[in-house]
């Protein structure tokens, strides 16, 4: 019966091994590319395109598949908008930008495109002055409508109460859509204000003016905020319905200390979502006004105010109609001791428990930098297991329906790998990426993982590595949601 038993246990234990060896053909690797903590400041175009070259370079080899680019911090802006001054943040004088003309969001879906990531605008659409600034742009829109923000400690916020405000932010997004092959709208998890001792939100006068039925201050602000996350929703659908929307909200949606009631929140003793930001996160979801929600749960295992897992599990009962992508804190992980084996960081406990949980379609890393200087072996890590193949982006059903054809004329003339795109004009059919395959000597294709799949690309050719010579190759044609057509074999 021992020996059984035992048979059972190694038998259970090659399957596993087996499952988790089986790499996803679809998952999302995002990257947050800040600009407010100061990296870009004191450096010129060529040193700051230098740097983040280097940092993409690294996303890339990881098999990062998204980058999440901030270019709107404060109504200021990193791309040549139409109606916001250039950001304090890249030049160190709000209004003014690169000496040399440079375009940082121009150059970055360039550069992010060429390497088979997509590049999502990162944008905060209520805050109209940090800390740090001291000089306001004089086309800068608190100087321009000083009655439409209010001042809350050291910040200006543009009034959510307003519509105007809300039509303003509409205004910069079509900007963006307009005159940028983005990939997706992001925004961050600053709505109303942080709570700060001594502050009080100005706005009861308004709520007093026009309350809409609601009788809760709270409510109000909840629906003013709701108001701005549909209109955006709707304005991206019909600009460009390609191009996807995601938020990536506090980590925290609601307390229930007690975590005796789920529904309600999770058991935590934090900052929260609906409460203090008034940002009714689980609502966007539920209505479809995003197609991706990344919390940000930088806690560790056993942090007693947010433990990760208890927080990672909640978010993963509570959604599945859009994705759901977890936010990683790299040094926090890197830095955390495992509680099941102290001689380690929590990095391989955190990534294990998220492939179990069915809901969760990836990660985000906060932020690039970090992750590029492999903080305590994180990076390493992920490319020896769970990043060591490419990944498609995940399915979104709800934006559009159809595939590409099948790319022509695939040929391989020494170690260079070509084709032609396939017919197709409508945005459903065109081919925007490709994906490689390799296929050793003696194997047929295996479409439903990644461990075949070679590369991710935006152009019609590759270079094939001296390593994957020999082997047989195939090509299918992705659309922009990356849908993909029928793999070619080439001749």
């Amino acid at each position: 019966m021992k020996k059984i038993w035992q048979l059972m246990v190694v038998a259970l234990m090659l399957f596993c091994l087996s499952a988790q060896g089986k790499a996803p053909k679809r998952e999302f690797r995002g990257a947050w590319i800040q600009c407010v903590n100061g990296q870009y400041l004191g450096k010129g175009a060529s040193e700051i395109r230098s740097m983040l070259s280097r940092q993409l370079d690294i996303l890339a080899a990881s098999h990062v598949n998204a980058i999440f680019f901030q270019v709107r911090a404060e109504c200021d802006a990193l791309y040549a908008s139409r109606y916001e001054p250039w950001s304090r943040y890249l030049s160190g004088e709000q209004g003014r930008g690169m000496a040399d003309g440079w375009d940082p969001l121009a150059w970055m879906i360039r550069e992010c495109h060429a390497r088979g990531m997509e590049c999502h605008a990162w944008i905060n659409p209520y805050r109209a002055k940090t800390k740090g600034t001291t000089a306001l742009a004089q086309n800068h829109v608190a100087v321009r409508h000083p009655e439409r923000v209010f001042q809350y400690g050291d910040l200006l916020i543009l009034n959510p109460a307003l519509e105007e405000n809300r039509y303003y932010t509409c205004m910069v997004v079509e900007d963006i859509l307009e005159r940028y092959d983005v990939d997706g709208i992001h925004m961050d998890d600053y709505f109303y204000p942080y709570p700060a001792a001594g502050q009080t939100i100005p706005d009861a006068n308004y709520f007093a003016q026009s309350p809409r039925g609601f009788k809760d201050i709270g409510d109000w602000r909840r629906d003013n905020v709701n108001q701005l996350i549909k209109e955006l929703h709707a304005l991206i659908k019909d600009v460009k319905p390609w191009v996807k929307f995601g938020i990536s909200p506090f980590g925290i949606y609601r307390n229930d200390p007690s975590g005796k009631n789920t529904a309600y929140g999770s058991a935590t003793r934090g900052l929260q979502n609906y409460d203090d930001l008034y940002a009714d996160v689980l609502l966007w979801e539920r209505e479809g006004w995003v197609d991706y929600l990344i919390p940000q749960v930088y806690w560790n295992f056993g942090t007693a105010a947010a433990d990760y897992e208890v927080l990672c599990r909640w978010w993963n009962d509570r959604c599945g109609k859009r994705l759901l992508i977890i936010g990683e804190d790299v040094e926090r992980t890197a830095k955390g001791v495992d509680p099941q084996s102290p001689n380690q960081n929590q990095t391989a406990a955190k990534y294990n428990l998220l492939a179990r949980l069915k809901n969760v379609s990836g990660t985000c890393q906060w932020y690039a930098a970090s992750f590029c200087e492999n903080v305590g072996n994180y990076r390493g890590y992920l490319q020896s297991t769970y990043f060591k193949r490419p990944a498609l982006q995940p399915k979104m059903t709800w934006k559009g329906k159809g595939k590409p054809g099948k790319v022509k004329q695939v040929r391989l003339r020494g170690n260079r790998l070509e084709w032609t795109a396939p017919k197709g004009t409508k945005w459903t059919k065109a081919a925007k990426w490709y994906a490689v395959y390799a296929v050793p000597a003696g194997s047929r294709l295996d479409h439903e993982s990644a461990d075949q799949l070679l590369t991710v690309t935006s152009a019609n050719a590759v270079l094939i590595p001296q390593e994957y010579l020999g082997y047989t190759f195939y090509v299918s044609a992705l659309n922009r949601l990356q849908d993909e057509g029928k793999a070619v074999k080439a001749k």
